[in-house]
């Protein structure tokens, strides 16, 4: 890693493109400059020799973006920086959906818009659309063109109308940008196999085994069951390409700074279509290091650093979400720690209350997710977690052995019975999943199905809803940026016919991707009360992200506690993980200074029930949020 400081002065080659412009707009952009390009600067030269070459290139495109940027857009650029918390706030809910799944086409996604202010989101995930290799592509994310959509979905002038339909109704857009790879028939791909040196630099290509031997000595592999190792042979190249995840799913070359360039290009291509939010996937690969995983290098966290400086420079209204799924020691640095602290995403993946979230549910026990969540270091104020209880992806059960320990669990075990329980396979479960992905030499096996499917609904457990709605509000009342998964606010089941399409056969990821049903039932009580859920946290100040959780140690092994300590007063959560009557103890209240005779539940508008000292009953499965009034 390189350190590196420059007194170097911003270039002014942008001024030519920006000539044309109203005087108060080349201020802007000015003013914006002079603000961003130390860490601009700061970032590149972590990575790069030339670190002066390449901001300069890239603030040329930057200058080139913000000239063709509409005027709406602009606007919103001024209003994301007046109020830059705009993701922090506790009214600030998403969704994240597949647009064929959702509503059939970026048109219809649109004609939906009415269901989603209903349902209370302001933040629109829409899974991969930009444009795929045909066959298999790892459900659209081996993109062949950044710049088109899936032709079946629409095009990039759709996107764009979308866009600009629900901004106009408060709804932001995000999308997800691959960064790690291209699919091999990506024109990068297409040219370096043609023998354009130029393009084979944009990959990491070898003449024998010597190298990709030595990495696979510390590669873990991504998908062992249909894509094992890592690198892949090309007759056209006459050589052996990288390929982290499947052989026709390109790594890119982040060493090489015209493919940071490019990916500049393309990220403020998007933002100028309307994209507010864009989630960086795979981005814990970007970077390769012999003897290493090679995930969370430094450099994965200087060069974000510098991407999201550029967007701001042209961009601001944009902000990027790390999609991390990594370790829970690593997580934090998604949002910046130490130099970096507050510049690499305003937004990362909460993938450890994900999995502590079902890890309770299993057990009834919460000493192990009071322990790990303990351990993960405070975000930058400026920063927010992306919670959620489910996902399009599948669940690995990343528990720290050491976290384990601590608590008395041997971590293998814990992740054996976890897979065990949610395949159904554990005598008692109500879980209904399929193993994804069994690593016999780890003994990994990660588990697909929906939320309902995997909280019971499927075999009729009669406290399936409440497990629903409690996961729902551990993730609306942690702080952050919450988002649904699609189907799981009317408890969609696991599809029985996930297989029968000769694309998503091998992949049974896809058993908790069905199709959304329309019309969707407005009277649904899992739906009402989802709502409900959405509501109460709006209403709720305490919430915002800027404000940190803290786990409590849990005086009850089924009740885990959080603390938010917020200017208005302290906010308790209680979440009861168990199918019994448990209690928050008066006294644990009153130590972190809440009254529990003059306190209200945010979740459901009214005073607790209590007992003797000021106890409050939590009923099976019950989640409260406990301020003063």
């Amino acid at each position: 890693m390189r350190l590196y400081v420059s007194m170097t002065a911003a270039p002014r080659s942008h001024e030519t493109v920006l000539a044309a412009l109203p005087a108060h707009r080349r201020e802007v952009f000015e003013a914006r400059l002079e603000r961003w390009w130390p860490d601009l600067l700061e970032g590149l030269a972590e990575v790069y020799d030339d670190a002066d070459a390449v901001a300069d290139r890239v603030v040329a495109l930057a200058a080139r973006a913000y000239a063709e940027r509409d005027d709406d857009l602009h606007a919103l650029d001024l209003r994301r920086t007046l109020a830059p918390d705009w993701f922090q706030r506790p009214e600030t809910v998403g969704y994240a959906a597949y647009v064929d799944r959702f509503a059939g086409t970026l048109r219809g996604v649109a004609d939906r818009a009415a269901y989603l202010r209903d349902l209370g989101v302001t933040y629109l995930h829409l899974l991969p659309l930009l444009e795929p290799r045909d066959g298999d592509n790892d459900g659209g994310y081996a993109v062949k063109d950044y710049r088109a959509v899936r032709p079946d979905l629409g095009t990039m002038d759709d996107l764009r109308d979308l866009t600009r339909t629900l901004r106009a109704q408060g709804i932001s857009v995000c999308l997800d940008l691959v960064l790690n790879h291209v699919a091999a028939e990506h024109e990068w791909a297409v040219r370096a196999r043609a023998g354009d040196p130029t393009y084979r630099a944009y990959f990491l290509v070898h003449p024998d085994r010597t190298v990709p031997d030595a990495y696979e000595a510390t590669l873990p592999e991504v998908f062992p069951d249909f894509a094992p190792g890592s690198f892949t042979w090309d007759d056209d190249l006459d050589g052996w390409v990288w390929t982290t995840f499947n052989r026709w799913q390109w790594d890119v070359s982040w060493a090489n700074p015209d493919v940071f360039c490019e990916y500049a290009d393309i990220v403020l291509n998007l933002a100028n279509h309307g994209v507010e939010a864009i989630r960086l996937d795979a981005i814990a690969f970007i970077w390769k290091r012999l003897g290493t995983s090679c995930q969370n290098q430094p450099e994965v966290h200087a060069l974000t650093q510098a991407l999201r400086t550029v967007t701001r420079i042209a961009c601001p209204a944009t902000v990027f979400k790390a999609e991390a799924i990594v370790g829970p020691r690593d997580l934090v640095q998604y949002l910046g720690t130490g130099r970096h602290h507050g510049k690499v995403s305003d937004l990362a993946y909460h993938n450890g209350l994900m999995v502590q979230g079902w890890s309770m549910l299993a057990s009834g026990d919460v000493r192990l997710a009071s322990h790990a969540l303990q351990q993960l270091d405070p975000v930058p104020a400026s920063t927010a977690w992306v919670t959620y209880a489910r996902c399009h992806d599948d669940i690995g059960w990343a528990i720290d052995d050491g976290d384990a320990a601590a608590v008395g669990v041997d971590g293998f075990a814990h992740r054996s019975f976890l897979a065990d329980f949610y395949s159904g396979e554990f005598p008692g479960s109500w879980a209904r999943g399929l193993v994804f992905q069994h690593n016999p030499a780890t003994g990994d096996r990660r588990i697909s199905g929906s939320l309902a499917s995997l909280a019971g609904l499927e075999c009729g457990d009669p406290h399936a809803v409440d497990r629903i709605l409690l996961l729902h509000a551990l993730v609306l009342g942690w702080g952050g940026l919450p988002v649904l998964w699609m189907g799981d606010e009317v408890g969609l089941l696991n599809d029985a016919h996930w297989a029968e399409d000769p694309a998503h056969a091998d992949d049974n990821r896809w058993v908790h991707r069905p199709v959304l049903p329309w019309p969707v039932v407005d009277e649904h009580d899992l739906l009402r009360a989802v709502r409900r859920l959405v509501r109460a946290r709006g209403r709720t100040p305490h919430l915002h992200a800027s404000t940190g959780t803290e786990v409590l140690d849990p005086h009850d092994t089924g009740v885990l506690l959080t603390l938010r300590q917020h200017p208005l007063g302290p906010m308790v959560g209680a979440y009861n993980v168990t199918a019994t009557e448990r209690w928050v103890w008066g006294d644990r209240l009153r130590a972190v200074g809440l009254d529990p005779h003059h306190s209200v539940d945010r979740v459901s508008g009214v005073t607790p029930a209590l007992a003797g000292p000021g106890d409050v009953r939590l009923a099976p499965y019950q989640a409260v949020w406990l301020t003063a009034p």
